[in-house]
């Protein structure tokens, strides 16, 4: 039987490359302005090095041996298909097993598809490749040209495209590149270069009528979705990966759309990179732009090879393709319909292996490079592939790649950029904020109207503070969705390097603190002078320092909890139910000695604690200061309703037993004596105030640590 062959598209004209833009990284600044000044037409981009059109002597393989990867499910749980791949459940064992010796491989300048219906293991094996399952869980090796290739280094050297976009929704898709070009392009290339290279790459996309767009969400009208598609596609290829893995990149696209996207990963293949990727059901014009495929059914392998020799390998097999018929559909129904038969697929696996030893496919990959992974990394680095973090010094004997395009303090200026952006083209999340610290504060001044200096006035300046430290922790709450929304974003960019996340984790702090402080004016303004406290400016300074400590120490505090706690509706429960003890341990409601001593630990524990007493001491600072005066000490007693005549004779008679004059102008409590009432006589309130500060920190440094555990995005 004669094969018919599909056509093959032209591989694309060659243009200015990456290599030439490298090249001239340190020509005068003149140079580069007469090189990429020109402002309307854009000239596109090949994302390869200058000789792409010359099969490279050295090129990559990626290859992968008896892949196998299971997962211990519950004897009686059947785990449906919610179009996640999955595999056969051996209820014997306990264990769901998703890849069964898989062993296959990938060629520099060729598209590597990964098909199979739903649960066949397609996102799995992608996984497994992009090095996104534990290595404890996965068995079998995977090497680049015959070489182990280790997480660091293949977290440099490629790239993974999520099914889901997960994009910023109000960046246009200029910024989107740009930023991403910020990142991942070392600092040595120049703004104006990483500028002309996020033009081509949105001319390489098809963008242009959409580069100034914003992404769009669900209130926010953006881009459509395969232009959605590709901006997420661009924003890996940014740095110009040598391997590239994408998991349905076509899902949920139109025909059209599908197709541009594999163009557009055709032209990456044949710039120098191998492109694996996961496809559902490819239409006949998607499947001219693939080069080999790969056919699984239950995490087997039931095909391996050429889009071309579908025909050959099913006639052998004994069920030939019909004529006109979509070849791969006709493989998907024809796997699908074995799976529902007694012994599935097993005979086709079979068939699988021997036609491949006939076929002896390895020789297809016997030109691979003879050079180490080191030299060849080097050598495609020297021939344009713009890999990130690609050392300045091209004499270095040191690894190929660094494992970071740029030190710690450019990745803080660029994350502090793009969230400041965000903040501002999203103002209503702060101005609610503001707007319930207004309130609350609005609200405090009335209530607390021009406290006076009486027995009475002292307790309500001990339930204002209360109140007014605790609702700074309280309206920090708001902040959870922040982080929580951004979360995955965060792990597809630290997954692949893009930044450190002690980086994400110093520019988060640092671009928090503009907003407390607008937050705190907010808050102390209101309420200082309205309620009448103690200090002068003075005073009002230092009551603005502790609102703006006890804001940074719930931030912190909340931050880490969005860290940990994934759901929203779950931190706001646990965040709540955490910051309501607080104020019951802080030493208002009972004070400290009167604190159960297997409790005791809880009140040094409260955040409420130290902004609190800390204000007290602001305001009862004055030893000479007098809160109670004579007649006044039988406030609050049963004694207060008796005349005055009778409470200055009560007077006397005390003086008479203590041998001590005490008038109705005698003072009788100080605000050192309300003080040591409260018990708050450990530390000073400049003390109190560093310890918030440290609260502050400590939680920010559990953060990064939350981090780093729990936001490795591996399969176990």
């Amino acid at each position: 039987m004669e094969v018919q062959k599909l056509p093959r598209t032209s591989k694309p004209s060659l243009s200015p490359t990456l290599a030439e833009i490298q090249k001239g990284v340190h020509d005068s600044q003149s140079d580069m302005i007469s090189d990429y000044s020109t402002p309307v037409h854009h000239q596109v981009l090949e994302l390869g090095h200058a000789c792409s059109s010359i099969p490279p002597s050295n090129p990559f393989v990626l290859s992968f041996d008896n892949l196998t990867y299971s997962v211990k499910v519950g004897q009686k749980m059947s785990l449906p298909i919610c179009g996640k791949d999955s595999s056969l459940d051996s209820s014997e064992t306990g264990k769901k097993i998703l890849l069964n010796d898989i062993s296959e491989a990938a060629r520099e300048g060729e598209i590597t598809a990964v098909l199979g219906a739903s649960g066949s293991g397609k996102s799995t094996l992608i996984d497994a490749l992009a090095d996104r399952i534990a290595k404890e869980s996965l068995k079998g090796s995977v090497t680049l040209n015959s070489e182990v290739l280790e997480s660091r280094l293949l977290k440099t050297i490629s790239a993974y495209v999520m099914q889901d976009d997960l994009l910023f929704p109000m960046l246009t898709v200029e910024e989107t590149l740009m930023f991403s070009a910020e990142f991942r392009l070392p600092r040595s290339l120049s703004k104006s270069k990483k500028k002309a290279r996020v033009q081509a790459l949105i001319d390489q996309l098809g963008l242009r009528n959409a580069a100034n767009t914003v992404i769009g969400d669900e209130g926010h009208r953006g881009v459509s979705g395969g232009e959605r598609r590709r901006v997420s596609i661009g924003i890996d290829i940014v740095h110009d990966p040598i391997l590239l893995f994408l998991d349905e990149p076509t899902s949920g696209l139109d025909s059209t759309s599908a197709l541009m996207v594999v163009k557009v990963l055709q032209r990456i293949a044949q710039s120098g990179s191998i492109v694996i990727m996961s496809i559902h059901q490819p239409s006949y014009r998607l499947l001219t732009l693939l080069d080999r495929l790969i056919f699984l059914s239950h995490g087997q392998t039931v095909y391996a090879g050429s889009p071309g020799s579908l025909p050959e390998f099913f006639a052998e097999f004994g069920h030939p393709i019909p004529e006109n018929e979509n070849r791969t559909e006709f493989a998907l129904d024809y796997i699908r319909d074995l799976e529902e038969i007694p012994g599935g697929t097993k005979t086709l696996v079979e068939f699988n292996k021997s036609w491949q030893a006939m076929k002896n496919a390895k020789n297809r990959f016997s030109n691979a490079s003879k050079l180490s992974l080191k030299d060849t990394i080097s050598v495609s680095i020297s021939r344009g592939k713009l890999v990130s973090g690609a050392p300045n010094d091209s004499n270095s004997t040191s690894s190929p790649v660094l494992s970071f395009a740029n030190p710690l303090w450019v990745e803080v200026m660029v994350i502090g950029k793009r969230s400041s952006l965000n903040a501002k083209r999203m103002p209503e999340l702060f101005g609610i904020r503001l707007a319930a610290v207004l309130v609350t504060g609005i609200i405090l001044a009335t209530v607390y109207y021009h406290l006076d200096n009486s027995p009475r006035g002292v307790q309500e300046r001990l339930g204002f503070f209360a109140f007014a430290i605790s609702t700074t922790y309280y309206t920090s709450a708001e902040s959870i969705p922040a982080f929580i929304q951004e979360r995955y974003i965060f792990m597809r960019e630290t997954a692949y390097n893009a930044y450190r996340r002690s980086s994400y984790v110093l520019a988060h702090s640092l671009i928090s603190i503009p907003s407390l402080i607008v937050l705190s004016i907010a808050f102390a303004t209101t309420t200082f002078w309205a309620v009448g406290l103690d200090g002068g400016f003075s005073g009002f300074c230092f009551y603005f320092f502790t609102i703006f400590c006890a804001f940074w120490a719930g931030s912190s505090f909340v931050t880490l909890l969005s860290g940990v706690v994934s759901h929203v509706m779950l931190s706001f429960t646990l965040v709540l139910a955490i910051l309501s003890y607080f104020p019951l341990f802080s030493g208002f409601y009972i004070s400290r000695d009167r604190i159960p001593p297997f409790w005791l630990w809880f009140h040094y524990m409260s955040l409420v604690k130290y902004p609190y007493e800390a204000a007290l001491q602001n305001e009862f600072h004055s030893p000479t200061k007098c809160f109670v005066m004579g007649v006044q000490m039988f406030d609050n007693t049963p004694l207060a309703v008796m005349p005055l005549s009778m409470k200055l004779k009560m007077l006397k008679t005390i003086s008479t037993r203590l041998g001590r004059n005490i008038t109705s102008n005698t003072c009788a409590v100080t605000g050192t004596d309300i003080l040591q009432q409260q018990g708050i006589t450990q530390l000073s309130k400049w003390n109190c105030l560093w310890i918030t500060i440290a609260w502050g920190f400590f939680f920010r440094i559990l953060f990064y640590f939350a981090l780093l555990l729990w936001s490795k995005n591996k399969k176990r």
